[in-house]
């Protein structure tokens, strides 16, 4: 496998692409290096990043596993840990982890100091084909996903699908809900591609699902860095979505992952196209249907009278409504929609309907 390609620049793939990463240390001329882990990553997939990457004399820091750590104390202690090290301006912060290590590790490499560089390895498949794309950092504030953050670009991502070996069946088929995102805002024939998929683990090389995924996240987010355009398409199912995570993880069970909590938000906003967008009906069905075929075994025990807080809260409204991306066909986006409230609801129970039918 090449170890860069040619249209994602500062995107490596490949076990061997690891090598780089020394080459990028030594070319900067660092003052040192630290690698940030949670628990998880620390124990199955640091050692064969240090093999690899040849960075033994990296100093580590340990954050706990888990989407509650996404708060400014976590932020705060990663800060105080580079500065009881003795870290300065000229030094390198190395993400590997998923999701929630690089939101928490680019945002504060972002601040310390004002700002030193960091690099990104993720090692689950949200990470890789969503979360450590793009320059967006930042943590949960007050239950609200994402709400405080910055927008900051890693100096390289390194992606090694080799640690996908790492994830249990749920983490990874929660990933691919952003891939299956990826494919319905971007391209219609990726799209015919993944919907032919059984299992999502079952396929001949992982690396042939991951890189058009990455594509179409980097291309979107290159054009359109701030969101103030194109880049509200990636958008699509987290404003649903991320109001499901949100109410979820009030719960002692069933709390859903993102990417599930995504899955069904996608489900509640292709019903809002199809209403408000123009998205057609034979699509709508056969969407829904792949969607409902792997996404559909969770309990659905969300608080909806709580939806409504977390809506209200989410970065995308405007005027105090509530803001959707919408897609007018697979592939084609139509845009922002702020759709009367009767409708949401609508969506709403449409979404529970199809999952408790």
């Amino acid at each position: 496998m090449q170890t860069k390609t040619d249209f994602l620049d500062s995107i490596y793939f490949g076990q061997e692409s690891l090598a780089d990463l020394q080459k990028i240390v030594l070319k900067n001329k660092y003052s040192s290096v630290f690698i940030l882990c949670d628990e998880n990553t620390e124990k199955h997939c640091l050692p064969s990043f240090i093999e690899f990457s040849e960075l033994e004399s990296a100093g580590l820091l340990i954050i706990n596993a888990g989407e509650t750590e996404k708060t400014f104390d976590t932020v705060s202690d990663v800060c105080k840990s580079l500065l009881a090290e003795g870290a300065d301006r000229k030094a390198l912060l190395i993400n590997l982890g998923g999701g929630v290590v690089s939101d928490i590790g680019g945002f504060a490499a972002s601040i310390y100091k004002r700002g030193i560089d960091f690099i990104n390895v993720p090692t689950t498949l949200m990470a890789m084909v969503d979360a450590s794309i793009g320059g967006k950092t930042g943590v949960n504030l007050s239950g609200s996903k994402n709400s405080v953050g910055l927008f900051s670009s890693p100096q390289a991502v390194f992606i090694d699908s080799d640690f996908l070996s790492t994830l249990s069946d749920e983490e990874f088929h929660a990933g691919f809900a952003e891939v299956i995102k990826h494919a319905l805002i971007g391209d219609a024939e990726y799209w015919n591609t993944i919907s032919q998929l059984t299992d999502f683990r079952d396929v001949d090389d992982v690396d042939d699902i991951i890189l058009p995924s990455v594509e179409i996240k980097k291309l979107i987010t290159d054009e359109d860095f701030k969101e103030s355009g194109i880049r509200k398409s990636l958008n699509f199912g987290h404003t649903l979505g991320h109001a499901y995570e949100s109410s979820s993880m009030k719960l002692q069970t069933n709390k859903l992952l993102h990417g599930n909590a995504v899955a069904l938000g996608m489900i509640g906003e292709l019903f809002l196209s199809s209403k408000l967008a123009g998205f057609p009906t034979d699509k709508l069905t056969t969407v829904l249907d792949f969607l409902v075929l792997h996404y559909g075994k969770f309990i659905y025990s969300i608080n909806e009278n709580e939806l409504s807080e977390f809506l209200l809260s989410d970065k995308k409204n405007e005027n105090g409504k509530i803001g959707f991306y919408l897609l007018h066909d697979i592939g084609v986006g139509a845009g922002m929609f702020f759709p009367e409230p009767q409708l949401i609801e609508e969506a709403v129970a449409f979404t529970k309907s199809i999952l408790t039918e």
